[in-house]
C-alpha cells in the first residue's frame, strides 16, 4: 500500500485539506464506490466482460468529468493497466488490471481508491428519492 502524498506525488492529483496525505490507500479487488462512481468486478457484475484493451496513459484517464464546479473522477495506473471507455446506460467502461499492477481511482474530495488485479464494470450509481436520478458528487 501506498500513502496518499505518495500517490500524489506519482500521479499530480493532489486531494482536499480535510484528508490525511498520511493515510495509507488500501488496494481492493472487490466491489468499491467512490461518490458517483461505482467499481464492480466483472464476476459480480453477473455477465461476461472482455478485457480491456486500451492502455491508461500517464496523464490517466477522466471517467466522470466533473461539471458545474465538481471534480473529477481520473483513472491512473501503476502498470500495464487498460481501460475502455464504453458509455451505455449507467456503464462508462471496462477496466483491466494484470497482476503486476495497480489501478487508482483519484478525486479531490474523496481522496485515492486503490484496485486490484482483475477485470471491472465502472458504472455512474444512481439514487432514488422523490425521482430515480444519477448520484451527484
Amino acid at each position: 500500500m501506498q500513502r496518499i502524498t505518495d500517490l500524489i506525488e506519482a500521479h499530480g492529483v493532489d486531494v482536499d485539506p480535510h484528508l490525511d496525505r498520511e493515510t495509507l490507500v488500501p488496494v481492493s479487488t472487490g466491489l468499491q464506490r467512490q461518490g458517483d462512481v461505482i467499481v464492480i468486478p466483472a464476476v459480480v457484475a453477473n455477465r461476461p466482460t472482455a478485457n480491456a484493451t486500451r492502455a491508461v496513459p500517464r496523464c490517466g484517464v477522466e471517467v466522470v468529468r466533473g461539471e458545474a464546479g465538481g471534480n473529477t473522477h481520473l483513472l491512473l495506473a501503476d502498470g500495464p493497466v487498460r481501460y475502455d471507455a464504453a458509455p451505455r446506460d449507467l456503464t462508462l467502461g471496462v477496466l483491466t488490471v494484470p497482476d503486476d499492477a495497480v489501478a487508482y481511482l483519484a478525486h479531490p474530495e474523496h481522496g485515492y481508491a486503490g484496485i486490484g488485479p482483475g477485470t471491472y464494470v465502472i458504472r455512474r450509481q444512481r439514487e432514488q428519492a422523490d425521482e430515480i436520478r444519477m448520484v451527484s458528487d
